[in-house]
Parts: C-alpha cells; structure tokens; sequence
C-alpha cells in the first residue's frame, strides 16, 4: 500500500507564494508517473489545477497558467505545487492525486493525499 501525505498550505498574503508538497511511501515506489492538484472552494466545483503526465507533459487550468508550476523528485517520491502571486480567489483545499509505478511488471498505484487549505488574504 502506498500514502500520500501533503505539507507546505497555510494563510498568505495575496502576491506571496506558496509550495505544496505530497509524499508518497509506504511500499517500493519505481517512479512516480503522473500527477494531478485539484482544489476546491466552498461553493465552486472542483478544479484540476495541473496534471502533469508520465510523458512530462504540463497542462495548467487557465486561472493559474504561469503563476504555478507542478514538479516532482522521483528520488524523493515527492511532487510539488510551486504556487506564486497568489490571489483572494486561489483560496481553497488543495489536492494531490498521483499514480506510481510500484513494480518491475507495470503495476500502478493511485490516490490522493488528504488535502491542505490555502488561504490567501487580500
């Protein structure tokens, strides 16, 4: 089995910046394929923010295009949501999804981490 854990939301004033981290462990981990951040706030629909493929392609929703950048460190298991110039309306949960390859045979495992608030204050 495999856990995602999600670090790095919190309350920030409106042009700061803020990173998210989702850490994958649990069992062997061969490499992470892709990856996905949603978010959600209180009387919206949910929103893919970024995907990143395992063919490293980037898709960014049009709101954050060039305020964002999704990343990851196959070594250390980990993605990240770089979040800059942030404003009142990033306000919401954020959430990671991610498959991994956890063996030699193409075996994947999906999930997604428990979600991290980020508040932006204007």
């Amino acid at each position: 089995q495999v856990q995602l854990v999600q670090s790095g939301g919190g309350l920030v004033q409106a042009g700061g910046s803020l990173r998210l981290s989702c850490a994958a462990s649990g069992r062997r981990i061969i490499k992470i394929n892709e990856i996905f951040w949603y978010r959600e706030a209180p009387g919206k629909q949910r929103e893919l923010v970024a995907n990143s493929t395992r063919d490293g392609n980037i898709n960014y929703a049009d709101s954050v295009t060039g305020r964002f950048t999704v990343s990851r460190d196959n070594a250390k298991h980990t993605v990240y949501l770089q979040m800059n110039s942030l404003k009142p309306e990033d306000t919401a949960v954020y959430s990671c999804y991610v498959e991994v390859l956890i063996d030699d045979y193409g075996t994947t495992w999906f999930g997604g981490g428990q979600g991290t608030q980020v508040t932006v204050s204007s």
